[in-house]
């Protein structure tokens, strides 16, 4: 047995070895609160832009003031580092005239790609939202021909009745113009894979990337894991015992968990991986240089 685990993971080392240089990656960040705060944000920033990634994303909340300073953040991101800055862009506390015009806006400042989601209803909501993600696709589409991504979820969104009805409204998402799906953070790898095959099925066929979290506290993903619907596997819970404490050892622990996903699921033939950075840049940029996404260095 421990024979074959050593042939499989040899296996496993051999394939990021073949796939070295043919990897992409993309970050994603949120607007900062403080000054303190937003030196750490460009500090990542600046650390994680010589690996070229495919693009960064900045998230908001659902009003003015977070839409506002994720804006100026992205328009700084394209400014200072030339890398492809994607805001996301909710249906929430907007209407479609407000849309449409925050998309304009966005074309005319040169930015291309959009993250297009529905959004998280206000506390206590128990009304339907007036717009879905998908017709938020629509909607970017009729204005110009922007790069969108949208949100997937392979353990099911927690509003959504069941899986299918989940699977369905992904490839509403799809049909209705959406370039890619970036998955919600998960840590099981077989659900992915099985996910990404019910996608195919039914004929999803744009790329689905995987969402990477590298976990440094592991107390707060609990509570977050709780309201998004993602399984925590016991044998996480092992890994960060008696961790609370010991920040140096839980960044080592996040790195070979998130490392070993993404040697599983780039044996499978996934290509891209999407990271949640968490507006820090130390854990993925050292599972990038493990899969070979390193600087260019001018010779």
């Amino acid at each position: 047995m421990a024979f074959a685990n050593a042939q499989y993971l040899e296996a496993i080392n051999r394939n990021l070895q073949d796939v070295e240089g043919k990897v992409n990656v993309s970050f994603e960040f949120f607007p900062p609160k403080t000054p303190q705060m937003e030196q750490t944000l460009w500090q990542s920033i600046e650390r994680l832009a010589p690996l070229a990634p495919s693009f960064v994303s900045v998230t908001y909340g659902a009003n003015s003031g977070e839409r506002d300073r994720t804006h100026d953040i992205i328009k700084s991101i394209k400014q200072r580092t030339g890398l492809i800055a994607a805001p996301h862009l909710t249906c929430v506390d907007a209407t479609k005239d407000d849309l449409i015009a925050i998309a304009k806006d966005y074309w005319q400042n040169g930015i291309r790609h959009i993250v297009a989601l529905r959004g998280d209803l206000p506390p206590g909501s128990t009304s339907k939202p007036d717009l879905y993600a998908a017709d938020l696709v629509e909607i970017l589409r009729s204005v110009a021909d922007f790069d969108i991504s949208v949100a997937a979820y392979p353990e099911v969104h927690p509003e959504a009745p069941n899986a299918q009805f989940d699977l369905l409204n992904l490839k509403r998402k799809a049909d209705a113009g959406a370039s890619r799906a970036i998955t919600q953070f998960f840590f099981d790898t077989e659900k992915f894979l099985r996910y990404r095959d019910r996608c195919a099925a039914i004929g999803i066929d744009v790329d689905i990337i995987p969402g990477i979290l590298p976990v440094t506290n592991f107390q707060q993903l609990k509570k977050f894991a709780g309201l998004t619907n993602v399984a925590v596997p016991q044998w996480m819970h092992k890994a960060y015992e008696g961790l609370d404490n010991d920040a140096t050892t839980r960044n080592l622990v996040a790195a070979n968990i998130a490392m070993e996903m993404v040697k599983v699921l780039s044996r499978e033939g996934v290509d891209h991986f999407h990271f949640y950075t968490l507006n820090r840049s130390e854990l993925s940029y050292a599972i990038c240089h493990l899969l070979g996404v390193r600087p260019q260095i001018a010779v």
